[in-house]
């Protein structure tokens, strides 16, 4: 049976034991101890890391019974051996979780809403939440509640008994196991069953910062950090507020409106700009039917024939639209970066997909699209002119 001295004392850093066994795994050895310090990955909550001896704990796990094994960086001897705590990953994890608690039964007490999941991350945590709804304002009144608990640094206990003890002394939450389990107690607030390491006062969490409230399936999630991560992230979004004010040459309680206000300006922008890129698509596509469309045999449609140096794909695109309104013709454009574009008018014959097809896996590009237009491009720019003469070549087949 193996000591689990994190079920006793959360803060202990080192402590001494006697290895066991120590056997190769890969490229990692598995150390089993006699009694440990380690907390395995348990609950939504990770595992520690630190060392033992000269050997690196890179992890923790729960194995049969109520084993622990030690992943190491190399074999460790059989016999005493002192182990250290990562204390600062340890001691993050601890704020993290008893916030976890904290938030938990503030729901509880609040609107009645069960956490079914926690995880608890390298930058954030969360908790699902099995309620039907949830609105801002009432997740931000159990994050005022948590903090008020956390401010008044109650104590933090550690009780063990059977689950009907347990029951009997008001744990939240019923477990249906056998033998002595271990219950917190965040004194005159909250009872529930957990194995993991916690504070031993509340004040040690320090402050809870929610971040995010979202639906997910059937349930809420709430994000949240705690302690040190919620002092990173408001230093955080303080810096970003700070920096957003100077750029928009407001104060920060303005940011909101000069942001909304920007973006109305932005899309009224971007509304002229569509209107006055289809209007120079108009005028361009007139210009080059009038300058650039060679008109064959009588009764063959007029060929439009196009390399831009300039132009992206998405005016491109509006281009050819614009020229195949015209009956009768058939436009075979493409840029100085290897973009390429077959249309036609509608009622033409001929598969202007087929074609560009042909031309391109010839040059080695890729595309498709309709029977009267189709986009590819060329990984080889250069091979664009190329292209075209293919497709002029080709298109004296086609009525």
């Amino acid at each position: 049976m193996v000591e689990h001295l994190y079920y006793h004392d959360s803060f202990l850093r080192e402590f001494d034991a006697l290895v066991i066994s120590s056997e190769p795994d890969g490229d990692r050895w598995r150390i089993v101890l006699d009694r440990t310090a380690f907390y395995p990955t348990s609950g939504g909550q990770p595992h520690d890391t630190g060392s033992l001896g000269d050997a690196r704990v890179l992890e923790v796990a729960e194995s049969e019974g109520d084993g622990i094994t030690h992943l190491t960086d190399r074999a460790l001897a059989t016999g005493p051996v002192h182990g250290k705590i990562d204390w600062e990953r340890r001691f993050d994890h601890i704020q993290q979780h008893t916030g976890q608690h904290l938030l938990s039964a503030a729901c509880i007490e609040l609107f009645k809403a069960q956490t079914v999941s926690f995880h608890l991350g390298r930058e954030i945590s969360t908790i699902d939440l099995a309620v039907p709804s949830l609105s801002q304002k009432q997740i931000e009144d159990a994050e005022r509640l948590t903090n008020e608990i956390i401010f008044e640094d109650r104590q933090v206990r550690i009780h063990f008994g059977t689950a009907e003890e347990l029951a009997a002394a008001g744990v939240r939450k019923q477990v249906q196991r056998e033998g002595i389990l271990r219950a917190i107690e965040i004194e005159g607030f909250d009872r529930q069953p957990c194995g993991g390491t916690h504070v031993a006062r509340t004040g040690q969490v320090g402050l809870i910062l929610l971040r995010k409230l979202e639906k997910v399936k059937s349930h809420w999630r709430v994000e949240f950090v705690c302690g040190q991560r919620a002092l990173r992230a408001a230093r955080s979004d303080a810096n970003i507020l700070v920096e957003t004010a100077r750029l928009l040459s407001c104060g920060i309680p303005e940011v909101a409106q000069m942001t909304a206000r920007g973006l109305e300006e932005r899309q009224t922008a971007h509304r002229a700009r569509q209107r006055l890129t289809e209007e120079l698509a108009e005028v361009q596509a007139l210009m080059l039917l009038a300058t650039e469309r060679r008109i064959g045999k009588p009764g063959r449609p007029g060929v439009l024939t196009k390399i831009f140096d300039g132009a992206d794909a998405n005016y491109m695109r509006l281009l050819a639209t614009k020229i195949v309104v015209e009956p009768g013709v058939r436009a075979f454009l493409a840029t100085r970066t290897g973009h390429v574009i077959f249309a036609q008018s509608p009622g033409l014959d001929g598969d202007m997909n087929a074609l560009l097809r042909d031309c391109l896996a010839a040059a080695g590009g890729k595309g498709g699209g309709s029977r009267d237009f189709a986009q590819g491009s060329l990984p080889d720019a250069t091979r664009v002119e190329s292209v075209l003469a293919q497709a002029a070549q080709l298109l004296e087949k086609v009525p």
